[in-house]
């Protein structure tokens, strides 16, 4: 009997040096996936992410791009290999984008150049020095809702990721998040700086939603195969119309990760798979003991997969 299964796909972080390049060498068709990558921006993307250097590979119009080459590489050998059938799908921001390949709503090369764009505005939306991201951890989110409106002031600093488990990752400008900090240490919670470009998945992310709205209007949304669990309402959607509209809203929106997670283990979910780089879902899925089974794709694992399929 098949076990309900979901497929995470992660966002920009899980990036590093030399992600694919073991896929590539092992199976044709995730080296295919590399060259049609490659063909769809007109740069090669693959060589930056089995070679670097880091400080290309790292910036958020090439670290988009490369990861979700690299998910669906990874998705394409491992379907290729186990008879795994996913019932929904989800992405943690970019990671949205490798989702809507593997549910066949994105064409791969029409995403691609989609999340190169995204990444391009998103880093021109606010100038370099003026945003800035935050992760507290140990606080509730109403807490966390909290420090942000005592800490905003005239500024903007807003909830970015709800990703569960007691994680709130904040954004806005960097003096507003600085301030959250020192409420959330003082609160007894941790409080880190999360080292990024840009405060996405905030207000100030504004100019990016617009610009993306123009490029989303030229390219084609099929209705997905399976439900895509979408970041804005962490609710399954197979409906092409509203997944345009939320991809534009994601940029500016929270990522509702933590309730996405929730929907899937009431959906009946009892096993995740994490699809690309990393396992950075993985280990939050597990954090969040929902009775959900989370597990990182690699080439040990593919076979026992299909088994369980």
């Amino acid at each position: 009997m098949a076990v309900p299964t979901a497929l995470l796909f992660p966002g920009q972080g899980s990036q590093k040096v030399g992600m694919g390049r073991r896929l590539a060498a092992d199976h044709p068709v995730a080296r295919d996936t590399f060259v049609e990558a490659d063909d769809a921006i007109g740069s090669a993307i693959s060589r930056l992410c089995f070679e670097g250097p880091k400080e290309e590979l790292v910036k958020t119009e090439n670290a988009q791009p490369a990861i979700l080459a690299v998910s669906i590489a990874t998705w394409r050998a491992l379907h290729a290999e186990s008879a795994l059938a996913p019932s929904w799908v989800a992405g943690h921001s970019l990671g949205e984008y490798s989702a809507l390949v593997v549910a066949g709503a994105l064409a791969f090369p029409d995403a691609l150049r989609l999340v190169r764009v995204r990444g391009q505005l998103m880093q021109q939306a606010v100038p370099e020095g003026v945003g800035a991201m935050a992760a507290i951890l140990g606080a509730e989110e109403a807490a966390v809702a909290g420090f942000c409106e005592q800490a905003a002031g005239d500024e903007i600093v807003t909830a970015a990721n709800l990703n569960g488990a007691g994680q709130v990752v904040v954004a806005g400008h960097r003096a507003a998040v600085d301030r959250v900090i020192e409420l959330a240490r003082t609160a007894g919670a941790r409080a880190l700086p999360v080292a990024v470009s840009a405060p996405f998945h905030c207000p100030l992310m504004a100019p990016a939603a617009a610009g993306l709205r123009t490029a989303l209007a030229e390219v084609t949304i099929s209705a997905p195969t399976v439900p895509v669990v979408t970041n804005v309402d962490a609710t399954p959607t197979t409906d092409a119309g509203r997944i345009r509209e939320l991809l534009v809203q994601q940029v500016t929106a929270p990522v509702r990760w933590g309730a996405s997670m929730q929907q899937l283990s009431e959906l009946g979910c009892r096993r995740a798979v994490e699809v690309g780089p990393g396992q950075v879902l993985t280990k939050m899925l597990q954090r969040m003991r929902l009775g959900v089974e989370a597990m990182a794709a690699d080439a040990g694992q593919w076979h026992a997969l299909g088994a369980q399929a």
